[in-house]
C-alpha cells in the first residue's frame, strides 16, 4: 500500500515527474513490504514530511551494506522509517541503540517493526538526545564502538551531537545527518527564506561549515530527501 502522495518531492527534486521517476523505476521495486506499510501509515501524520524520504533509505541502506555495520546509532526516530531500514539490513546480531524524546510517535511504526521480526535489535531510549549521548559516553565500551550513526533530530544541536557521536563511533565508522540541505534554503537569500525556515536554516548553514572544517572527518553531501551529509571519521 502505497502513500497518498507517493510522488511529492521532499527537498531539492522540484520535478514532481522526474521524481516520480526515480521513485517508480528505482526506489518502490526494492522496497521491502514492511517499509512501504510504514511509509503509508506515517503519511497519515500531520508531520509527515519528518518521515526519512525512501530515495534517501535506499542510499542509507547501501552504506550499511558496504561497510557491514552492526552496532548502530539513531538520534531522531519519528515513526521509525529509518530504523526499520536499519534494523532490516544489519545482522541478526547487530543491535541499533534509538533515542527519541517522543515514544508516541515511536507507537506508530513500532507493530510494523515487531511484525517485521527485529525489534529485538533495538534498544529504544525516550529521551532528549544530549543526555542520552552523555549517558553512553559514560560506560568506557560504548566509546569507538559504534559502525554507523543516523542523525535526524532538533538542527540547532546537530553541532553538539557531532561532537558527541565522535566520540561514540569509531575510526572509519559512518555517520549520516539528514536535512543538511533543509527544504533548499541553505542556497536561498535569507529575504527569500519563509519564516518558518529561517531558525532552521542559520543553524543548517552553521552545523555544515563546522563539518567542511573538521579535521576529523572526510564528508559528502548528496541532494537526496532534503539533504545527506555523509561523514568516514578519520581519527
Amino acid at each position: 500500500m502505497e502513500p497518498e502522495k507517493p510522488t511529492e518531492p521532499k527537498g531539492l527534486l522540484q520535478t514532481h515527474e522526474l521524481y516520480k521517476y526515480i521513485l517508480e523505476t528505482n526506489v518502490y521495486p526494492r522496497e521491502p513490504e514492511s517499509l512501504k506499510e510504514l511509509r503509508a501509515v506515517t503519511e497519515k501524520h500531520p508531520w509527515a514530511v519528518m518521515s526519512t524520504a525512501p530515495d534517501a533509505g535506499q542510499m542509507i541502506e547501501i552504506l550499511l551494506k558496504i561497510t557491514g555495520a552492526k552496532k548502530a546509532l539513531e538520534v531522531g526516530v519519528f515513526t521509525g522509517y529509518s530504523l526499520l531500514l536499519t534494523a532490516l539490513t544489519i545482522p541478526k546480531d547487530g543491535k541499533i541503540v534509538a533515542i527519541d524524546m517522543d515514544r508516541e510517535a515511536y507507537e506508530i511504526g513500532r507493530p510494523i517493526i515487531q511484525k517485521a521480526g527485529v525489534e529485538h535489535k533495538i534498544d529504544f531510549i525516550e529521551s532528549q538526545a544530549l543526555p542520552a549521548l552523555d549517558k553512553l559516553l559514560e560506560n568506557p565500551k560504548n566509546v569507538g564502538s559504534f559502525d554507523y550513526a543516523f542523525v535526524d533530530a532538533d538542527k540547532i544541536n546537530y553541532i553538539n551531537y557531532h561532537e558527541r557521536i565522535m566520540k561514540l563511533v569509531k575510526v572509519n565508522g559512518i555517520v549520516v545527518y539528514d536535512n543538511t540541505l533543509w527544504f533548499g534554503s541553505v542556497a536561498q537569500p535569507e529575504e527569500m527564506v519563509l519564516k518558518e525556515f529561517k531558525e532552521g536554516r542559520v543553524s543548517t548553514i552553521q552545523f555544515n561549515k563546522s563539518l567542511v572544517a573538521d579535521p576529523r572527518i572526510d564528508i559528502s553531501t548528496v541532494p537526496l530527501g532534503d539533504g545527506l551529509t555523509i561523514c568516514r571519521r578519520l581519527y
